[in-house]
């Protein structure tokens, strides 16, 4: 007779007496399968409804019917092949992570937070086509306040001023075997060129670099400006700024007879400025040895009132063109009555480099670079090298004084921070990961039993997400999704703590299977997946559905995130439905083999003290087995009658249950403990309860104490707790309280990101940024004009350019009024001409045929100007010299030789087109002009395309401020675009802050479309919009309650914030939808659901919320405090809102307001009837021979018909065994 005769006989060791872990008869199957029906089997809550003994969600059940047959089934075909399915699951994943060599992070702030598609992207684009990337000038600051007082205004600190921009002047770096000097990278003064090689080489040598500085109110002002080497000319001192007096030079070289343009030169510079230089301002030390006898000071050795001095800012040595205001070099100043400065807290010089675009157009021919392979990467490197060198370089004269606080940044400071903030903490991650090892390694373990210990596949469980994280990131780099900060800062912790949920869930409902008798065992994980798979559905696809929809953000950082997520939550679901039941299905064989948790190679014992009578089913077995021995006299033989009411309650039904220890069963199967009162059974159990000894005692009291647990703390207090009426009201008045707190706390937001946040604290760079941001908020801005007919419209640009004049946080010359703009400079060069012209034609020294030897060079250039017509096929007529002008009564520039005026500006007046930063695109021809030359041809230049209008911005020391003159300015753009003119604005302020225009705007487009994919998921998979709707409420809570704890604490809203509060609905998801799922799939009232509930489903809602908040505290040892603050704080208190939302307010809402259950039992409001067991299929008869004769198939069933004790089978070696299966019920 076959095995399964025989419930204490295994044919694998011979007859044995096993022991099993004691049931909870409350976690028993049948129970569940009578209370939580649609749970465990929504096929019988399907079936039930059908046959009119209960109505419900048949929508709901036919679909949740069909995901758990297919999970079922995908479980059980997993557990079968569970090494394979490891092995390919782990080779798959690991060749994702491959891709995670191709990963880049970009710190590039234009192609990160830059709205993609948006007006900003297409002017940036805009600039780049046209000025190429590159280009243009960046400035390194260094600022310097006092460590004691708050007066900077003096001799001494401005000494140590000197000092400090000396240092940087003197910065030299080694590159491809270069020595570059700051002389070679600078943004020089520009000069025309006049083929004459003794003018050029001094040219060449003595024009110097431009430095902003309140130094240039001083003579000492001249030591910045070298040159290194002086300037040896024959017949003259060795010149230096120091000792140059320009005109005075001008005048000497005269004297020397030697020959060079001497009235174009003494034009130039009388037109820029240019004077005695330095030679003529006060000297700081006027005991120094060079201080100039012309210097005011010199004589009487008098230290100068530096207040006044810097009073109205200070000129470089071209004074027209390099006037620095106040507001530009000194901060925080205070002034008297009489309106000069007394006070001031902080001094700024600004040192301009070149680009790199230009540095390598200007060294492309240059021999310097011969022997190199010389290109724009190369002279970004070389730049990047030199600024490094010069931050540390002028850090060192912070070091070296006791006297003021000197702090330097350049441009490539910014990128180094947002590079390092960006850069994953290797320790960081590894620490929290251990930590959450540690914690469900801890949190799976049962101390009084290592072999139902499920340390192991939480180590485990823990361990795949973590590669699944890794294989996600590595897909979303082949696809060539960016990583920014917010991939390195919380995807490696959202994407954790959002897997480990659903491997919690899985895991302690294996746990919970795995103490009931009825789940055969090759049945597990199919009955594992069947329970929980519908449930990981839900929050998994509610996420990345949600976090698609967040991709709809234009910002790249918030889309890049948002596709991430999604990706990595789908990497998730399939390591959780696939791999995951691979590894608990491994552990399964370890606990059929008796061996101890995580350490597999020892054998363990059990501690549970009832005998087993009947193995546990293995499986649906095949239709024949090999004969087994006869059993002995002592084998136990028994059968049981069962007889309970039926769905009427009034007429009773008779089921006889046959043993089938050969593992058939039906899903209807019931337990003692879950029938009514009325059943009564005829099975009986052995248990060895008489004379315990001491140590069976302790190992019972040891065995009731490991039955604190979460769940039994939600069975036994917490459950019944929040059933109290008392508490729910206490519940909602509290949560009530917080949401207000909420919505007052979302009003003190406000919108930011300092750049102090991002940058550690005790360094250099944060005092940098807190001291200029306190004392200047300076930003340089561009208002550019594209293609445009330009000789038609310069009166709109003058309007343009004079709408500036309103915004008040530009800085403005002592009259009030703008800078000049290209446009006025060149109108200026013009008038200045045209009268030069007028006084010589009334002298007679020029006619409408020709000039003579006393006329100017200025009117005999104007003559030349003055006779363009602007046609090609006519270029010249002599007339118009008498009947035209250069520039009408209006201020407008002759209008058809708009772009031959433009060639002869830019090549005779470059230190104006120099100053102007105008940056005009096509570049102007050259032409340089020469009074000797007869030559009336002037080439002209090409339309425009591009030019700009440059300004300083001052005093933008918050979000707010910055935000505001954005707004001002973008208004001022928008109503010229709207009268013709081509117009928009560029600059830092642009870039950076430009996004919390819209930021609030797009983070509610958002959330709703965040919000509205979690109802669409939930509705469709559970068919239910009340619940849908309850949990979008609380998510929308949540997300209210974190904005508001934002405000509280003073975190301002920028993109990061904005990403943490989408994320916000992922995980308040996974604190919600289990309880929720739990809820409605209960039998009974909203009290007793909400109890069920939270019995079966607060552990694992813990453990994923405790184990997410142990791998987020790793970030509070950042040295950001950008992390702490932003990261940290808002993550803990999500964490926090959501576990309490989730396990306090949605279990009180569900039991006041909650959805009805899935099925309602016409007849009893806690339970179903015990449902009628399917017939059991046709067998397939199986031919097989044993002695010659042949068995047939026998039917699977728990149906006996006889409670006849058979004979032992000892005496007869063969026999035929019928086992028919009756059901009886009467109606």
């Amino acid at each position: 007779m076959d095995s399964w005769a025989h419930p204490a006989y295994r044919s694998s060791e011979g007859p044995t007496m096993t022991t099993r872990q004691p049931k909870d008869p409350n976690l028993d199957s049948n129970s569940d399968l009578l209370t939580r029906t649609s749970w465990v089997d929504a096929k019988t809550a399907y079936r039930e409804i059908k046959k009119g003994r209960a109505f419900g969600n048949t929508c709901a059940l036919r679909l949740r019917g069909t995901l758990q047959k297919h999970l079922f089934n995908l479980g059980c075909c997993i557990q079968k092949h569970c090494g394979k399915v490891l092995f390919v699951g782990l080779l798959l994943l690991s060749l994702c992570c491959v891709g995670l060599k191709t990963a880049t992070i970009e710190t590039d702030v234009n192609k990160l937070w830059v709205e993609a598609g948006g007006r900003l992207e297409k002017e940036l684009a805009y600039t780049k086509e046209k000025l190429g990337e590159g280009s243009g000038y960046t400035s390194q600051l260094i600022v310097q306040t006092p460590k004691l007082g708050t007066n900077v205004l003096s001799a001494e600190s401005f000494r140590l001023h000197l000092k400090a921009v000396e240092a940087a002047t003197k910065v030299t770096v080694d590159m491809y075997d270069i020595k570059w000097k700051f002389k070679d990278l600078c943004m020089p003064m520009t000069f025309p060129r006049f083929d004459n090689h003794l003018l050029d080489s001094i040219l060449d040598n003595v024009l110097p670099c431009v430095i902003i500085t309140p130094l240039d109110c001083f003579w000492e002002g001249s030591k910045l400006l070298g040159p290194d080497n002086p300037i040896a000319i024959p017949g003259m001192n060795r010149i230096t700024w120091a000792n140059l007096n320009p005109k005075q030079l001008v005048q000497e070289l005269k004297d020397l007879e030697i020959p060079f343009p001497s009235d174009t030169i003494e034009e130039m510079l009388q037109r820029a400025g240019i004077t005695s230089a330095y030679q003529e301002k006060p000297c700081l030390n006027p005991t120094d040895e060079d201080c100039p006898q012309t210097a005011p000071n010199y004589h009487d050795k008098q230290i100068p009132n530096v207040g006044s001095e810097v009073t109205g800012g200070c000129s470089g040595f071209a004074s027209k063109y390099m006037h620095w205001e106040e507001d530009l070099i000194i901060g925080g100043a205070q002034k008297n009555k009489n309106g000069y400065i007394f006070r001031a807290g902080a001094l700024q010089s600004i040192v301009r480099l070149m680009g790199e675009k230009n540095m390598y157009e200007h060294y492309l021919d240059d021999y310097k670079v011969n022997n190199i392979e010389w290109s724009q990467e190369a002279a970004r490197k070389v730049l990047e090298k030199w600024q490094r060198e010069y931050t540390s370089v002028v850090n060192k004269v912070l070091n070296e004084t006791m006297q003021d606080n000197v702090y330097s940044f350049s441009s490539i400071s910014l990128t180094d921070i947002l590079e390092q903030f960006s850069e994953v903490s290797i320790v960081r991650v590894a620490l929290g990961y251990c930590l959450m090892l540690v914690y469900a390694a801890i949190s799976l373990l049962r101390w009084n039993d290592a072999i139902y210990s499920q340390s192991g596949i939480g180590i485990a469980g823990v361990l795949l997400v973590a590669l699944s994280v890794a294989a996600g990131l590595g897909l979303c780099s082949v696809f060539q999704i960016g990583f920014n900060a917010s991939t390195t800062q919380i995807i490696p912790f959202l994407a954790l703590g959002l897997g480990v949920d659903d491997m919690f869930l899985i895991a302690l409902t294996f746990a919970e299977n795995s103490r009931k008798d009825d789940i055969p065992y090759m049945d597990q994980t199919g009955e594992c997946l069947k329970r929980t798979g519908v449930s990981v559905l839900i929050t998994s696809l509610s996420n990345a559905c949600a976090f698609f929809m967040a991709a709809i953000i234009p910002i790249p950082a918030l889309r890049a995130f948002a596709l991430q997520a999604a990706i990595l939550i789908l990497f998730n679901l399939g390591s959780i439905l696939l791999i995951y039941p691979a590894i608990i299905s491994l552990d399964l064989m370890r606990r059929q083999e008796k061996r101890v948790d995580v350490f597999c190679c020892f054998e363990g014992s059990s501690a549970n003290r009832v005998i087993e009578l009947q193995s546990r089913p293995q499986s649906p077995p095949p239709e024949y087995r090999e004969a087994s021995p006869p059993p002995s006299y002592r084998d136990i033989h028994r059968h049981n009658t069962m007889t309970t009411l039926g769905p009427d309650g009034v007429h009773p039904v008779t089921v006889l249950v046959g043993e089938n220890n050969d593992g058939a069963r039906f899903h209807s199967a019931v337990s003692p403990s879950s029938l009514p009162p009325s059943a009564t059974s005829s099975r009986q159990c052995l248990t060895p309860d008489e004379d315990q000894s001491c140590k069976d005692r302790c190992v019972q009291t040891q065995q009731e104490c490991c039955k604190l647990s979460l769940t039994w703390f939600a069975k036994k207090v917490y459950g019944p707790l929040l059933q109290k009426a008392s508490v729910k009201i206490l519940v909602i008045i509290l949560f009530s309280v917080l949401l207000a707190f909420g919505v007052w706390g979302t009003t003190k937001v406000k919108d930011g990101l300092e750049l102090t946040d991002i940058v550690p604290r005790e360094t250099t760079e944060y005092k940098f940024l807190e001291t200029q941001s306190k004392y200047f908020g300076f930003f340089h801005i561009y208002a550019v004009t594209k293609d445009f007919d330009y000789p038609n419209n310069q009166q709109l640009l003058h309007k343009y350019h004079n709408a500036f004049l309103r915004v008040e946080n530009i800085i403005k010359k002592e009259d009030g009024s703008l800078p000049d703009s290209w446009l006025i400079l060149m109108r200026n060069w013009l008038l200045d001409l045209q009268r030069a012209f007028d006084r010589d034609y009334q002298l007679g020294c020029i006619t409408r045929d020709r000039w003579y030897d006393n006329a100017t060079e200025d009117g005999i250039f104007a003559y030349k100007l003055l006779i363009q017509t602007g046609d090609s096929d006519s270029p010249i007529n002599r007339d118009l010299a008498l009947t035209s002008r250069l520039v009408d009564s209006d201020g407008i520039i002759n209008i058809d030789a708009f772009y031959i005026y433009l060639t002869a500006w830019t090549s005779n007046d470059a230190i104006a087109y120099d100053a102007s930063m105008s940056d005009l695109t096509p570049v102007p021809r050259e032409w340089l002009h020469l009074a000797e030359e007869v030559e009336f041809l002037i080439p002209r230049s090409q339309p425009l395309t591009y030019a700009q209008f440059p300004f300083y911005l001052n005093n933008m020391a918050d979000t707010d401020e910055i935000t505001s003159t954005i707004k001002q300015i973008r208004t001022i753009c928008d109503t010229y675009v709207a009268k013709g003119l081509p117009t928009y604005p560029s600059g830092i302020p642009f870039t950076f802050w430009e996004q919390y225009l819209n930021l609030r705007f797009y983070l509610m487009l958002s959330l709703i479309c965040v919000l509205g994919a979690v109802f669409m998921v939930i509705t469709f998979i559970l068919m239910n919009p009340w619940a849908a709707f309850m949990v979008v409420m609380v998510l929308a809570m949540t997300v209210v309650e974190l904005f508001g704890f934002m405000g509280l604490v003073s975190i301002k809203l920028s993109a990061v914030p904005a990403v943490i509060l989408i994320v916000s609905v992922g995980i308040g998801v996974e604190f919600t939808v289990h309880i929720l799922l739990a809820f409605i799939t209960c039998i009974g009232t909203r009290n007793a659901r909400m109890n069920i509930a939270l019995r079966h489903m607060l552990a694992p809602v813990m453990h994923g919320a405790v184990s997410t908040l142990l791998g987020v505290i790793m970030l509070v040892g950042s040295e950001f405090d950008f992390i702490v603050r932003y990261f940290f704080y808002v993550l803990s208190a999500l964490i926090l809102i959501g576990v309490l939302n989730g396990l306090v307010l949605l279990p009180v809402l569900l039991s006041i307001l909650g959805p009805p259950a899935e099925i309602i039992p016409r007849d009893n409001a806690d339970r179903i009837q015990p449902p009628t067991p399917e017939p059991s299929p046709v067998p397939q008869r199986a031919m097989r021979t044993v002695s010659k004769r042949v068995f047939p198939g026998r039917v699977p069933s728990d149906i006996s018909l006889t409670t006849i004790t058979e004979e032992p089978t000892q005496y007869s070696s063969h026999e035929i065994v019928v086992h028919p299966e009756v059901v009886v019920e009467t109606s």
